[in-house]
């Protein structure tokens, strides 16, 4: 697919789906040229509602059109669609598991300029402690496309997390398939296992190949989705290496390094380092730099596989 968004691969996808589902429908708060929706919105603007910058009665009017047995769409910026959506996707659509999929784009840190504001760093958090919502996280294009029809296909409510920044291809196996609630093993070892989602994936691979040089064989575990969460290949890996380094790009308080300590604390406990945005907010500048400021870099991901190995 090339380097490319993971949320231009959403619009691309939704535009797809469109003529292969006339139930689709497609909401927005004023952002479509952003979130990439206006490629559906092209091709079907009698199924495309721009609901203004109202997210929160945006989520409401979803709940009422998946109650009518459409299958709505819903993306808008993260921040806004975890943080002022919040309460309508809790009550709207979570309670009574109604079948809207809520796509973010402009996730973490990488929306960059836009600072902290627009930075969402907790949606994960927010969105895995709704009962009974899926979570998922892809880390190209490819995974995006197979993530978007994997979801419309599921009966119930998803999250799908995207991103501004444009990311190299990294599912490219012929025999790549993507399941919701299992993880792909990239990489084998034994002296440890990273546990990545996003665009920390590639970030992995990157440390995957740094180890490599120097005599460290290291596991990478590619975690599309978040909840469900692939437990039983968490609790293998853990056993198999004996360290788990998590990397994402969210803050490690309730996000995929909270959701893999909880797995690996009650079914293959050892020790896990959570590479992630500490307990901090975010601040404006370029992405590629904010990655390094915040410790979510390959190198970072190095050092916590060496400190790991040091109590190992």
């Amino acid at each position: 697919m090339g380097k490319i968004a993971t949320r231009e691969a959403y619009g691309k996808a939704l535009a797809m789906l469109g003529g292969e589902n006339e139930n689709i429908v497609v909401l927005d708060a004023d952002l479509s040229k952003s979130t990439k929706t206006v490629d559906f919105k092209k091709l079907y603007a009698d199924r495309f509602i721009n609901m203004g910058i109202a997210e929160g009665n945006m989520m409401s009017v979803a709940a009422g059109l998946a109650a009518a047995g459409k299958l709505p769409f819903v993306s808008t910026f993260a921040m806004f669609a975890a943080g002022r959506g919040f309460e309508q996707i809790r009550n709207s659509i979570g309670y009574p598991h109604l079948n809207v999929k809520i796509c973010a784009t402009h996730a973490g840190l990488t929306v960059g300029e836009d600072g902290a504001s627009h930075q969402s760093i907790e949606d994960i958090a927010l969105m895995r402690t709704i009962p009974g919502m899926t979570v998922i996280c892809p880390s190209d294009g490819k995974e995006t496309e197979e993530a978007i029809k994997a979801v419309a296909e599921l009966d119930g409510p998803c999250y799908v997390r995207l991103g501004r920044s444009a990311v190299g291809d990294i599912n490219t196996s012929e025999d790549y398939k993507f399941e919701i609630g299992k993880a792909v093993t990239l990489r084998e070892g034994k002296d440890a296992v990273v546990i990545a989602t996003g665009i920390m994936v590639e970030a992995a691979l990157e440390a995957y190949n740094i180890l490599a040089e120097e005599g460290i064989k290291i596991s990478v575990l590619n975690v599309h989705t978040i909840k469900p969460l692939d437990v039983e290949a968490i609790a293998a890996a853990a056993k198999n290496t004996g360290l788990v380094i998590t990397a994402e790009e969210h803050s490690i308080l309730g996000g995929l390094g909270g959701a893999v300590c909880e797995a690996v604390c009650e079914n293959y406990p050892v020790p896990v380092f959570r590479v992630g945005i500490k307990d901090t907010f975010g601040e404006s500048g370029k992405p590629a730099e904010l990655l390094k400021a915040y410790g979510l870099t390959a190198e970072d991901i190095v050092k916590a596989v060496k400190k790991g190995l040091t109590i190992k």
